[in-house]
């Protein structure tokens, strides 16, 4: 990921994540200054992992101390939140509700989360549905010693995994959270990233920041581009993510983009890891779906919702939320604009 990013009275801030499997490319082009030379200017960067994906936390800022202040909060919101959304860590409170199937007091971030999660999910008529873990599990530990088969889970394999997905089978409340099927598990893959995305545009523009590109697996603006101009935003090619196919302009906006391409279980790329709840089966109606939404959560959730989606359901779901627009990439190359 190359970046050029320039520096105005109010300074900038760019954040950039390589979440493999999103086929994401921040583009920050042609900088002009209003206050200082970008080239006069020493990034502060970060590099780490963070749910389970390549991150790089990148911060341009006349005063390095401040800089390295800012990343720390930055850096300090994502761990405590990976600390309550998490698959990969045993002690956090996803892992903690999907083991025991029930959660007392539960983090008030989990609670939002879940809540809102619901309301993707009835809007697209259950497209969206945090619960597919079980999918998930069922396709790894198929797949695990057969890397070279291309055929999946029997009829049978996948209908008692169904049995276990239903995000009306998931209780939440404020003081507990829990599920009302034995071994269910909750994925929250499909949202999370757009979450901390907007929990961390949240803190910067509490600290005054607001021409600002963050981009942790989902992209997010705050305001426009140093220069006065959109943030320049590359969508790339799933087959091909040195190529983009289209670059978007953002400016109060949020990007997301899912496709099957990033996380294959087996080298056709037929069997990967976006599931239709409803099927059991792998989403393969589109390349790759893009989502531009005022917030990334909405974002994150409905470009996952949307893989799952004929253009005809596709278009009723978007009646429920406002100010939606974004891209399918058909897997013969062509794009459709959803405006």
């Amino acid at each position: 990921m190359t970046q050029q990013t320039a520096i105005s009275r109010r300074r900038a801030l760019a954040i950039t994540a390589a979440a493999g499997g999103f086929g994401l490319t921040a583009m920050l082009q042609h900088a002009r200054l209003s206050a200082q030379p970008a080239a006069a200017l020493t990034p502060v960067t970060w590099r780490s992992v963070a749910l389970g994906a390549k991150t790089s936390v990148t911060l341009y800022h006349p005063d390095h101390a401040r800089a390295r202040q800012l990343i720390g909060r930055v850096l300090d919101e994502i761990a405590r939140l990976e600390s309550v959304f998490s698959l990969y860590r045993g002690n956090s409170a996803l892992a903690i509700l999907n083991r025991d199937g029930v959660l007392a007091v539960p983090p008030l971030d989990l609670v939002r989360l879940l809540s809102e999660a619901r309301v993707y999910s009835e809007a697209t008529g259950g497209a969206f549905d945090i619960t597919v873990q079980p999918l998930w599990d069922l396709y790894a530990h198929h797949f695990r010693n057969r890397a070279t088969v291309a055929t999946g889970p029997s009829r049978q394999e996948v209908s008692r995994a169904l049995d276990r997905i239903d995000y009306r089978a998931v209780a939440v409340e404020t003081g507990r959270i829990a599920f009302k099927k034995p071994g269910m598990a909750i994925t929250l893959n499909g949202i999370a990233q757009g979450y901390i995305t907007d929990r961390v545009a949240d803190l910067l523009r509490a600290e005054g920041m607001d021409e600002v590109l963050i981009d942790i697996g989902e992209i997010r603006a705050l305001g426009k581009h140093p220069a006065g101009r959109p943030w320049n935003v590359g969508i790339s090619d799933p087959s091909n993510p040195e190529h983009t196919i289209e670059t978007l302009q953002l400016a109060d906006r949020a990007l997301a983009t899912s496709a099957g391409a990033g996380t294959s279980f087996e080298p056709t790329g037929w069997h990967h890891h976006l599931f239709d709840p409803r099927s059991g089966q792998s989403a393969n109606l589109y390349a790759s779906v893009s989502v531009i939404a005022p917030r990334a959560t909405t974002a994150d959730a409905l470009s996952t919702a949307f893989t799952n989606m004929n253009e005809e359901a596709l278009t009723v779901a978007r009646t429920r939320f406002r100010d939606i627009t974004g891209v399918l990439l058909r897997h013969d190359g062509t794009a459709t604009t959803l405006a």
